[in-house]
């Protein structure tokens, strides 16, 4: 039993880059690359869209995979695929309904600075248009 146990906890990395090239087009480690992340948590540097698409892999892989109950590890391997390949055609159809990529390069500390960029320009906007109100005010 703890035999099978410890084959099965080796299995899961196997598994979790079957379902992140099925849903994403790429293995986790290029995952990773593409957002130039060393030791850092790929799951930390998703935008929103990604990891919900990433969640939306898991969480259909653990739904095929109770109803089908895989026995052996290639049975795995092929819920791994169907559950990601249901979030892969989810992130097709946005990329195409949107024109973008969904998967990006970018990082959370990229979107942070983004979000701060954004906040600064509005309070700016906001303090020029105080100063041209109050210009012309009588």
């Amino acid at each position: 039993m703890e035999r099978q146990r410890c084959k099965a906890r080796r299995g899961v990395p196997i598994l979790t880059d079957e379902i992140s090239k099925a849903w994403a087009g790429m293995s986790t480690r290029q995952y990773k690359n593409l957002k130039g992340l060393k030791k850092e948590s790929l799951r930390d540097n998703m935008t929103t869209l990604e990891l919900v698409l990433n969640m939306l892999a898991e969480a259909t892989t653990t739904t095929l995979s109770k109803k089908q109950k895989p026995q052996t590890f290639d049975e795995n391997v092929n819920v791994a695929r169907q559950g990601g390949g249901i979030a892969g055609d989810t992130r097709k159809a946005i990329e195409k309904a949107s024109g973008e990529p969904v998967i990006t390069s970018k990082k959370t500390v990229d979107f942070a600075r983004l979000l701060t960029d954004v906040i600064d320009f509005k309070m700016m906007r906001t303090r020029k248009n105080r100063q041209i109100r109050n210009k012309y005010r009588m």
